[in-house]
């Protein structure tokens, strides 16, 4: 049984609707039940919010009513409305309920260190929502009380999108795709966040008059509706607009980072590709992502990296980044299982004794070496190469065969982690002496003479 509240009420079984004829306030005591997610709701509690704190003289019977018909036709499905004291919850069951996933994605975007997978995250979240909280069983008073902890969700979740999605140099698509459609109103003033993120997109976007006229609707309300101006920051951001602050026109360049060609790279700090390629997100260990700070944006830049760690020869990079071009889907897919396998092997080589992180990476490692061919060189020399068969994989690949010699090299065990907070980069110590990777600012605020751990 599935529930969708992040919406229209929707209550089906195997893709059947389940409660369609229902009364609507039927739907809605049971979307209360549903907010709960297994928590008593006071027979009390009920009545006020059904009436509105106005009730009639037979609320009570009228919900023991509701009650019995619900059970009536939710029970065949295994969905069972259970008594509690004075008040009633839902026990407990296999049930969908699109609000707790909504929930589940926010945690799990707040939790990643990963650009890329917030994004997902955010992405996947946002998709659920189909309009207002319970569009046609509830009005604005009673959706403001039952839901203001989902909204402002919703709109935080819209807002860090909306900034991750600049940071990524990715303003056309938080154009295509606008924070919150133009007819749908939340009954809240404009969040500020929100409306810099999308001024500045206009503006990369080459429509400085719409980023201006944005500004002024939204100060506009803001004066009308609650008499203040608009903040220091939304104010600077439409000062620098007038007169075309050139900054404006990209996003900020990753931290510690190299240009190659047309790409961001960063700098080599471990000493061997397969860490490199680890070390292609600067922020592991910081507490929250650093803007930019991943270079594994766009399949371009993974093609890039594989030519400048001399995994793939120019020509190659070359051709890979024409077919990715002609197919932009795909190279999105490869992209994302490279994004996938630099996480699963951070994991595998921060801890040695993680099965399923180790089981990730050599799943990859089997593909990459079934793909390979065996052949001699120009001096004569044997070796393993990746062919143009290998197709989009290739970089990908190319970085999972240079894994797998790390990790069957005794060099593995030298293997260190940059304890700086906003770093976290791994790098080889054969020495045993090292406590900070190779850039410069990594330990500049931290007593660099305390003994090694």
């Amino acid at each position: 049984m599935e529930f969708r509240l992040l919406g229209p009420f929707e209550a089906d079984h195997r893709g059947e609707p389940v409660l369609a004829g229902t009364r609507r306030q039927e739907r809605c005591l049971l979307a209360v039940l549903l907010l709960e997610d297994g928590r008593a709701v006071t027979t009390e509690r009920l009545i006020d919010l059904l009436w509105h704190g106005g009730p009639p003289a037979s609320a009570r019977g009228t919900v023991h009513t509701y009650i019995g018909r619900l059970r009536a036709r939710l029970r065949p499905h295994g969905v069972v409305l259970a008594t509690r004291h004075d008040g009633y919850a839902l026990a407990p069951g296999p049930h969908g309920l699109d609000v707790r996933e909504f929930l589940e994605l926010t945690a799990r975007a707040s939790a990643t260190g990963d650009p890329a997978e917030r994004l997902r995250c955010h992405d996947r979240a946002l998709a659920l929502w189909r309009g207002p909280l319970l569009a046609d069983v509830a009005d604005d008073a009673l959706r403001g009380r039952l839901g203001g902890r989902l909204l402002q969700l919703r709109l935080s979740a819209l807002e860090q999108r909306a900034e991750l999605l600049l940071a990524m140099g990715r303003h056309d698509r938080l154009l295509a795709d606008p924070p919150l459609p133009e007819q749908e109103s939340t009954g809240l003033p404009p969040r500020e966040r929100l409306v810099r993120a999308e001024m500045t997109a206009l503006y990369r976007a080459g429509r400085q008059g719409e980023a201006l006229a944005l500004y002024r609707r939204t100060r506009r309300t803001l004066v009308e509706t609650l008499g203040v101006e608009p903040g220091a920051e939304l104010t600077a951001l439409h000062e620098r607009i007038l007169r075309a602050d050139p900054r404006l026109d990209r996003p900020p360049a990753p931290l510690y980072a190299v240009r190659v060609g047309e790409e961001w790279l960063p700098w080599s700090a471990g000493g061997h590709p397969a860490l490199e390629f680890c070390n292609t997100f600067a922020g592991w260990g910081a507490p929250a992502p650093l803007p930019g700070s991943d270079w594994l944006r766009r399949y371009s830049t993974l093609a890039v990296w594989a030519g400048h760690q001399d995994l793939a020869a120019p020509p190659l990079v070359e051709a890979l980044l024409r077919q990715a071009e002609r197919r932009p889907e795909e190279a999105a897919a490869v992209l994302a299982e490279a994004r996938a396998f630099r996480s699963a092997l951070y994991a595998c080589l921060t801890g040695p004794q993680d099965g399923a992180a180790f089981g990730e990476v050599a799943a990859v490692v089997q593909r990459a070496t079934r793909a390979a061919v065996f052949t001699r060189g120009e001096d004569g020399l044997a070796q393993w190469r990746l062919p143009p068969s290998a197709g989009l994989r290739l970089p990908l690949y190319a970085a999972a065969r240079t894994a797998a010699e790390l990790l069957a090299d005794p060099r593995r065990l030298t293997v260190q982690r940059c304890p700086s907070a906003d770093c976290g980069w791994l790098f080889l110590d054969a020495g045993g002496r090292r406590r900070w990777c190779s850039l410069a600012t990594c330990g500049a605020a931290a007593d660099q003479s305390a003994p090694a751990p």
